[in-house]
């Protein structure tokens, strides 16, 4: 059988509090730079997250399961760990049973990526390296591990209940993001009779991940054995500028609500203009 030698990633018991996409392995995009887990759009039986240029951002991997599994990444089309053309066969990153961890970028070495950050496509790693067919997606191809065996060709049932942690309690309240920002929506003026609703936003050019500055981040080696030749599941994330997913019609465009005049708008009569 052959050994698959890929990057294992140490981390801690982990509840996702905002599961975006994957049921084996829940996949969210973090822009780095706000703080918030970007909200996902579904539109034509894909997910859409809408990016800020300039922002970095991280692609959060929480294992659901309790056994280890294989998250191979790529950012269009691209193998964040290798650089080749993306293919499942490739290497990924190993997570332990309920375990999470966040990717921030391509990986430069066992203690160093590149950051990805929203660019111009033309900007792009991808598109710099020759690649600009696939930009625009997050793929994750997610395998699980193959289970020990005995030397009497047994399946080692008790070693790999030891081997792999209890699941999160049912009653263990999940942590709340303090990420999103709530915005407040202004009160329009009380003359307002009706409000022309705001002209579509045009396309501009689309949004690519690009290779930013280095940043220090620890990985090792481990061997990981797949269970199947093909993965368990492929969850993708499609992304792009917010005026761009308006444009398409990805996210609706915000219409200003018509406000009817009002009786009793004031206490008293105040002065007239002039």
């Amino acid at each position: 059988m052959k050994t698959l030698l890929s990057l294992a990633v140490v981390t801690a018991l982990s509840v996702s509090a905002a599961a975006q996409a994957g049921a084996l392995v829940d996949v969210t995009v973090v822009d780095r730079d706000s703080g918030a887990t970007l909200p996902t759009y579904q539109h034509d039986g894909k997910l859409y997250i809408a990016g800020t240029p300039g922002h970095r951002y991280g692609v959060r991997l929480i294992n659901r399961s309790g056994v280890r599994v294989l998250a191979v990444l790529s950012v269009d089309g691209v193998n964040v760990i290798s650089g080749e053309t993306a293919n499942p066969d490739q290497s990924g990153y190993v997570l332990d049973a309920y375990a999470s961890t966040e990717v921030d970028g391509w990986r430069k070495s066992l203690s160093e990526v590149a950051q990805f950050n929203f660019t111009n496509l033309g900007n792009s790693y991808a598109a710099r390296s020759g690649r600009p067919d696939n930009v625009g997606v997050i793929g994750v191809a997610v395998f699980r591990e193959k289970p020990l065996v005995w030397r009497e060709g047994r399946i080692a049932q008790a070693p790999l209940a030891d081997r792999y942690p209890p699941a999160p309690a049912a009653g263990m309240s999940a942590p709340r993001s303090t990420d999103a920002a709530s915005a407040k929506a202004e009160s329009a003026p009380a003359t307002a009779r009706a409000m022309r609703p705001a002209p579509a936003p045009q396309p501009e050019e689309s949004l690519g991940t690009g290779h930013g500055a280095r940043e220090h981040s620890d990985v090792r080696y481990t061997q990981f054995v797949r269970a199947s030749a093909s993965p368990d599941e492929v969850d993708s994330i499609w992304y792009d500028s917010q005026r761009n997913l308006v444009a398409r019609g990805v996210i609706p465009a915000s219409r200003p609500i018509a406000r009817e005049p009002q009786p009793f708008p004031n206490g008293f009569v105040p002065d007239p203009a002039g």
